[in-house]
């Protein structure tokens, strides 16, 4: 029994009887549409977080020191209270990491807050993040000027009240107007403006544009944070592969500076991008283990209904079975017919599954902010599936007609 014959005669079995076959095939349908829809999710979050969130938020090969965990799950009630506990950091802290770090790295500081900022022509921006920061910031968060310029380290040390606005925030205070040169009000204070960022658009659909960038020691210092007070040092080593021990550096620094013994745990935070998303790590694990037992369910539902429509099958044909025996077919030429037939129309479900699935997982991508992103190791594991599907239904069908007797095969009516 040649192979392309079987699946001839399954495909011809589809197209007589529409309406058996899809009910049949619809249980494989689904176990892989849902496999397909999930799995483009989770990957295409995956690979959005990894991306996206460590270039927007994080930056690339930076370590950020913090008074607290950016993302902490521990729940345990002695280990908050001691962070609640922890010293805020200081602009001291930095000099010490900028003086004492021996591998070479671009270090910034950098403090934030939600407010208001009002246009010198009477526009109001509302729900902007402040932000005072040093120079440095730019290149680490990969900030690019769209018009005019970012301050400068002598503008920062000074301490000069200008101003580099987003583009969400420039196009709401000015819309068509260049706003270099203008001023802009944060919390009451006159700052010109003399850079506007490139759009970047919104992550987890929160814009990513609606911000002001002002130097760390100009006076959006007293409105962020009490006098000597920063939020966070991010550090950026040159070489991406020395992070590590430029984060072993740093601890050693911060740990010296206050004075804790080696029993001691640390009262600060020091964390790569990798380390603030390891709670998405946990949850896609999660996710990715019980995936299997939700998919077998619509798999083992589809595979006994395979089975089922091919016993009918083998009954509706034993006469036809019966002539081929009759004519030499061997018990191994009938057993692999059925079986052809049976993993052929699984596939045809997986087939469609899998189209069903990338196409919800298109459609679910650009109506959301949730992205999909369709992985062909995943495609072909669900083609697969349905092929596996297939010829375990139809084990015991093609069994049971390859031990009919050919006389009474014939006599069957």
């Amino acid at each position: 029994m040649r192979v392309w014959e079987g699946v001839v005669l399954a495909m011809q079995q589809l197209r007589s009887e529409k309406l058996k076959s899809f009910f049949s095939l619809i249980g494989v349908i689904l176990g892989v549409m849902f496999l397909i829809v999930v799995v483009t999710i989770i990957e295409g979050l995956d690979r959005y977080v990894r991306e996206e969130v460590t270039a927007q938020v994080f930056g690339i090969s930076t370590v950020t020191l913090r008074r607290w965990p950016e993302v902490d799950l521990n729940t345990d009630e002695e280990r908050w209270r001691r962070t609640l506990r922890a010293p805020q950091l200081r602009y001291e802290d930095a000099d010490a990491i900028r003086a004492q770090l021996t591998i070479p790295a671009r270090i910034a500081i950098q403090s934030s807050s939600g407010g208001t900022a009002v246009g010198d022509n009477g526009r109001t921006a509302t729900g902007v993040r402040l932000i005072g920061a040093s120079p440095e910031v730019f290149p680490i968060r990969d900030l690019t000027i769209d018009r005019g310029r970012a301050f400068s380290e002598q503008e920062a040390t000074a301490g000069v009240p200008v101003l580099v606005l987003g583009f969400q925030t420039s196009e709401v205070l000015f819309e068509e107007l260049d706003p270099i040169g203008h001023t802009v009000r944060l919390r009451g204070f006159p700052y010109r403006v003399i850079g506007v960022l490139e759009e970047r658009g919104s992550l987890f659909g929160m814009s990513l544009d609606n911000f002001a960038i002002a130097p760390a020691l100009s006076p959006i210092k007293a409105v962020l944070n009490p006098p000597g007070i920063v939020d966070e040092v991010i550090i950026q080593t040159v070489d991406p592969d020395r992070l590590r021990e430029a984060q072993m550096e740093a601890e050693g620094i911060m740990r010296t500076r206050r004075l804790l013994r080696p029993s001691e745990p640390n009262n600060f935070a020091l964390e790569t991008a990798d380390d603030a998303i390891s709670f998405w790590d946990n949850i896609s694990r999660i996710l990715f283990t019980a995936l299997p037992g939700l998919v077998a369910i619509s798999l083992v539902v589809g595979g006994i209904v395979i089975m089922n429509i091919m016993l009918v099958s083998v009954m509706e044909r034993t006469r036809e079975i019966g002539v081929r025996k009759a004519l030499g077919a061997r018990r191994r030429d009938i057993l692999a017919q059925i079986l052809i037939e049976s993993a052929t129309l699984s596939t045809v479900g997986a087939i469609l599954g899998v189209l069903v699935g990338i196409g919800i997982a298109t459609l679910i991508a650009s109506l959301s902010p949730m992205p999909a992103a369709v992985s062909t190791k995943w495609v072909t594991v669900g083609v697969a599936l349905g092929l596996g599907v297939g010829i375990v239904a139809g084990v015991y069908p093609a069994s049971q007609a390859s031990k009919l007797n050919p006389v009474d095969a014939l006599r069957y009516e």
